[in-house]
């Protein structure tokens, strides 16, 4: 059998949500390649701990053991949650694509359908993100609500359990996790950007092979969508310069804003907050479409500094010095 006919082993955490993710990457490297791919459930500790995302080290520990399982060849490529990739990338490692955004808005799943301005006073609303946390109580703060902000753990299903169940009257989860797994219809809000940004990167996928790999980077690279590319890699930048982990308050969303059907602009919006919602800094800049990851990174370093300027850093607890 030559290398060509070989099966490609994707890896991929065993979650429902991170192999339906998995499952239609392969298929279109299938596609793509005629080549047949085989996916490789591996188990991070992200998965395996009980404990709050915060205190194991943001999302980042779910990305771990699939680089591990790479750079040691036993597999050929991985497939992330962009929102949960670290910022700096590792030397040995390259994001081959990244391909086309689902949806990245965050989604409320209330009780008996209703909207987050429906919500009755004191509602209990569940997410495990400190950025939510700060802007759902920044907004309920100036809308004269009152909510509790619950922290939570667990996959997609257990979340929309806590609401099923009673335990807690909503819970926001990301809109293109939902997308992806079928569920949904059972969105009771989008919540507006301009309510909530969504985490860095949210919607988007990661697809990583080792840097050697060139036969294969270039294979994968056909997934890429240029567009996505410079709007995350903006994103992220904003993330990195505000020396924030994944599981910081900070979010951020570039969107293009469009002439007609040609993109001539993008707009990178920024946030960061207490989680009591009681401070935030939030700013936008707009320029010309980054025509290189290089321009990319500088939008997204330049709005870092505005927000530092303005008092960011203070609001993000613990700084790594």
């Amino acid at each position: 059998m030559t290398a060509a006919d070989k099966a490609l082993r994707l890896g991929t955490r065993r979650s429902k949500l991170a192999m339906s993710q998995s499952g239609h990457v392969a298929e279109a490297v299938r596609q793509l390649t005629g080549r047949e791919v085989e996916l490789v459930e591996i188990t991070t500790y992200g998965d395996t701990s009980r404990e709050h995302l915060t205190q194991i080290g943001g999302t980042g520990v779910f990305v771990t053991a699939l680089r591990d399982a790479l750079v040691r060849g036993e597999i050929d490529f991985a497939v992330h949650s962009l929102k949960d990739l670290p910022t700096a990338q590792p030397e040995e490692l390259t994001l081959a694509a990244l391909p086309l955004r689902e949806d990245p808005r965050d989604a409320l799943i209330a009780r008996d359908g209703l909207k987050f301005t429906e919500l009755p006073a004191g509602a209990r609303v569940g997410t495990g993100s400190p950025r939510r946390m700060a802007q759902l109580n920044a907004y309920a703060l100036s809308h004269g609500l009152t909510i509790e902000t619950v922290p939570i753990r667990g996959n997609i299903d257990t979340r929309i359990g806590y609401v099923e169940k009673g335990e807690l009257d909503a819970v926001v989860l990301a809109a293109a996790g939902l997308h992806r797994i079928g569920r949904v219809e059972e969105i009771t809000e989008l919540l507006a950007t301009d309510i909530v940004l969504p985490a860095p990167g949210q919607g988007a996928l990661a697809v990583e092979c080792t840097a050697t790999n060139g036969e294969l980077a270039a294979m994968l690279a056909e997934l890429d969508d240029p567009l996505t590319r410079v709007a995350v890699t903006a994103e992220r930048a904003l993330l990195a310069a505000l020396e924030a982990g994944c599981s910081a308050p900070v979010g951020a969303l570039a969107d293009l804003l469009a002439d007609g059907q040609i993109a001539t602009e993008m707009r990178l919006r920024g946030v960061v907050g207490t989680t009591d919602g009681t401070a935030l800094v939030q700013l936008s800049t707009t320029g010309p479409v980054p025509s290189s990851e290089d321009e990319a990174l500088a939008l997204g370093r330049e709005l870092a500094a505005e927000m530092l300027a303005k008092g960011a850093a203070g609001l993000m607890g613990e700084r790594a010095l």
